[in-house]
């Protein structure tokens, strides 16, 4: 499977972006779903995840009740809306996909989009 993210950008504290994430397989939209960010000088990190049908979404807590992960399934998407941005959400965010799981994306299990770029400057 290919992934496509995009809509990074540079944007001011507090500021919202929306980020998207195309996927190319047929059967994407049976799978789990998420962002993940790797920052500066730091490991990549869990923000978001979807199950497949979008029922079921959880959160890193440094993002709970900022950032918001759906899907459109039609159009093998998802997005993850991001509000109140803050400088430490600055980071390359990466899209995956679980490959078989429905509910959860296993980092060691998924396939992985190239990044964009979140600059949130203060």
């Amino acid at each position: 499977v290919q992934l496509q993210a995009s809509g990074g950008g540079l944007v001011q504290t507090g500021g919202s972006l929306r980020l998207s994430c195309v996927a190319s397989a047929r059967n994407s939209n049976l799978r789990a779903m998420g962002w993940f960010r790797r920052a500066p000088g730091k490991v990549r990190e869990f923000v978001a995840a979807t199950s497949w049908n979008g029922d079921y979404s959880s959160y890193a807590d440094s993002v709970k009740g900022r950032f918001t992960i759906s899907r459109d399934n039609p159009k093998n998407t998802i997005y993850l809306q991001m509000n109140k941005l803050k400088a430490e959400d600055t980071a390359v965010y990466y899209c995956a996909q679980d490959q078989m799981d429905q509910y959860i994306v296993r980092e060691n299990l998924a396939s992985w989009g190239q990044g964009t770029q979140v600059t949130v400057s203060s």
